[in-house]
C-alpha cells in the first residue's frame, strides 16, 4: 500500500527537497505590486526578498482553495493508494479548512493534518511523516502518530524588525515605534497554533539567552526526531552567529544544524532577519 504525502508552500520545502522527499508541494499565492506568485513556484525565496525590499506595499497572502487539494488529491490517487496532507496551522489561515473540505469526497483514503505550525515548525512534522512512510507505515497509522506528535513540535523565532509586523497588524504601531528606538528584537513561539511572545530581547546576548532558555523550558530537544532551523532574507548573519553562540545546546545530540530558507508565505509577516528553530521537545523531561 502506497501512500502520497501533500503538504502546502508555508512549509518551506523547496522543489529540490521535495523531490528527494517525495512530496507533492501546493503553494499559497502571494500578490506583490498587483502580480499575483506562487510560493516557491513562480517566485523563489531569493527572488522574494529582492521584491519585498523594492515593492510599493507590503505583499499580501491568499491560501490554497479547496479545488486546488481536490485536484492534486485526484491526481494522486491515480498512483497511489493513500494520501497524507499536511498544512499550515488553521489558525494561521484557511488552507487546513480547505484541505478537510476537499478530502470529504474520498473517504479514508484521504488524511488531513493541521500542524497547528508554520514554516520549519511545519516541515519537521513532514520530515517525520515522510520517515513512518519510508518505514512502511500506511496512511491510518501515520495520521495517527502525527497527532500524537505535533503538540511536542517546538518553534522558537526571533524577528530582526518589527516593521512587517506592524504593517501586517500583528503588531501595534506603539510596540513597533518603541522596539525600533530601543533596538529590541521580539521573541515568538508558536504555542496551540498561535504567535504568543516569550519575550522582547535587547543585543545578541539576550536575544540568544531568550531562545536558549525557550528550549530549556520545554524539556530540552528529542534528537531522535527531527531538527531544524531557518531563516529569512538573503543574508544568514544573524542565524550563523545564533548557531555558533549555542552550539552547546544541541552539538551532543547531532552532527549540524538542517538549515532552510523562509519564503515569501511566513516572509511577508516575518520579514528579513528572522530565525526560527523548531525542535520536538524531548517526550523524557
Amino acid at each position: 500500500m502506497s501512500v502520497k504525502i501533500i503538504v502546502d508552500s508555508a512549509s518551506d520545502i523547496i522543489p529540490a527537497d521535495a523531490e528527494k522527499m517525495d512530496v507533492k508541494v501546493l503553494p499559497l499565492k502571494t500578490l506583490i505590486d498587483g502580480t499575483e506568485y506562487l510560493d516557491g513556484v513562480t517566485i523563489t525565496h531569493e527572488e522574494f526578498y529582492d521584491k519585498l525590499e523594492d515593492c510599493d506595499e507590503l505583499p499580501k497572502t491568499s491560501q490554497i482553495a479547496p479545488f486546488d487539494f481536490k485536484q492534486a488529491f485526484e491526481d494522486a490517487l491515480e498512483n497511489r493508494s493513500e494520501i497524507v496532507a499536511i498544512t499550515l496551522s488553521g489558525k494561521f489561515s484557511g488552507t487546513a479548512a480547505s484541505a478537510r473540505a476537499a478530502a470529504e469526497k474520498f473517504g479514508d483514503r484521504v488524511y488531513v493534518i493541521d500542524s497547528m505550525n508554520a514554516t520549519v515548525g511545519e516541515r519537521i512534522l513532514i520530515e517525520y511523516a515522510v520517515r513512518l512512510r519510508d518505514e512502511g507505515a500506511d496512511a491510518k497509522t501515520i495520521a495517527e502518530k502525527l497527532e500524537e506528535a505535533k503538540g511536542r513540535v517546538s518553534l522558537v523565532a526571533l524577528f530582526d524588525t518589527l516593521e512587517f509586523l506592524v504593517k501586517g497588524g500583528r503588531l501595534s504601531k506603539t510596540a513597533g515605534l518603541a522596539g525600533k528606538l530601543l533596538k529590541i528584537k521580539p521573541v515568538l513561539a508558536i504555542t496551540d497554533g498561535e504567535l504568543e511572545v516569550l519575550g522582547k530581547a535587547r543585543g545578541s546576548k539576550q536575544i540568544h539567552n531568550f531562545l536558549n532558555q525557550a528550549i530549556e523550558d520545554r524539556g530540552g530537544i528529542d534528537f531522535s526526531m527531527p531538527i531544524g532551523v531557518a531563516y529569512t532574507g538573503n543574508d544568514d548573519a544573524l542565524l550563523r552567529g545564533y548557531i555558533e553562540n549555542s552550539r552547546r545546546l544541541w552539538e551532543d545530540g547531532i552532527e549540524s544544524l538542517p538549515v532552510s530558507t523562509i519564503g515569501s508565505t511566513i516572509g511577508t509577516h516575518a520579514g528579513p532577519g528572522a530565525i526560527a528553530l523548531a525542535f520536538f521537545a524531548d517526550k523524557t523531561e
